[in-house]
């Protein structure tokens, strides 16, 4: 038990995980405070359900999507207060080379306070049955069509490696943008005996959503949905 955790807050958790309950958690610069409130989440819900082996599974790919989903939402902001159209070729091009240049995470602190006045969050939600449990990373907007296609470009990118060594000998320092938290999660997941599309990402221009997947199954079959994409676009 973290003694650094507010006691109201571990009740909480305990009392939604014994119910059989969603657990979410809404960040927008995931700290120190906010990294132990995902382990006690998703601690609680893997000892609930007898596979705490599964801890490092869940928390590195969670770790990743939200450092993912983080990035996302900065690139909207940057966008927004530089006032480009991130869906027009010439502003897209011109807001990324801006972007990058402040993708560095010791800056991702200075942007909590914006991100919550640009209306910009990211949500943590875990749903645990007997038969599986999964984890969503929610971003509140969706993706852009280039976005969307960068994304099948990195998931078809993943299958190429089976471990993260081969991944850094080939792109070097140059892993920013290659798709490291995507192959990342792949890797994860095929190590520990499950098939590598149980991680999808789905967004909806309907719904104004984008949300990143891990969904394993619990002493069941180990195979990943029928559908081949790991993209889903509506």
């Amino acid at each position: 038990m973290d003694a650094s955790l507010d006691p109201i807050f571990r009740e909480a958790v305990d009392r939604g995980v014994l119910e059989g309950k969603k657990i979410s958690l809404i960040t927008y610069v995931l700290g120190d405070a906010g990294e132990n409130k995902l382990k006690y989440i998703l601690s609680a819900v893997l000892n609930k359900v007898g596979r705490p082996d599964l801890m490092e599974l869940f928390y590195t790919s969670a770790k990743e999507l939200i450092v993912n989903s983080t990035k996302a939402a900065i690139k909207r902001m940057i966008f927004d207060e530089m006032r480009l159209n991130i869906r027009n070729l010439e502003d897209y091009e011109k807001g990324m080379k801006l972007f990058k240049t402040n993708l560095n995470e010791r800056k991702f602190p200075a942007y909590k306070q914006k991100m919550k006045e640009h209306g910009y969050q990211v949500k943590i939600t875990c749903i645990h049955t007997p038969e599986k449990v999964d984890i969503e990373i929610r971003n509140n907007f969706p993706l852009i069509p280039k976005e969307a296609e960068r994304i099948k470009e990195k998931f078809l990118n993943a299958k190429k490696y089976d471990n993260l060594f081969e991944f850094f000998m080939e792109h070097g320092d140059n892993t920013e943008g290659a798709g490291m938290g995507i192959t990342m999660v792949e890797i994860l997941l095929s190590q520990s005996g499950f098939d590598r599309r149980l991680f999808s990402i789905y967004s909806s221009e309907r719904k104004r959503e984008t949300v990143a997947r891990v969904e394993v199954p619990l002493g069941g079959s180990v195979n990943g949905n029928s559908n081949i994409e790991q993209l889903f676009v509506e």
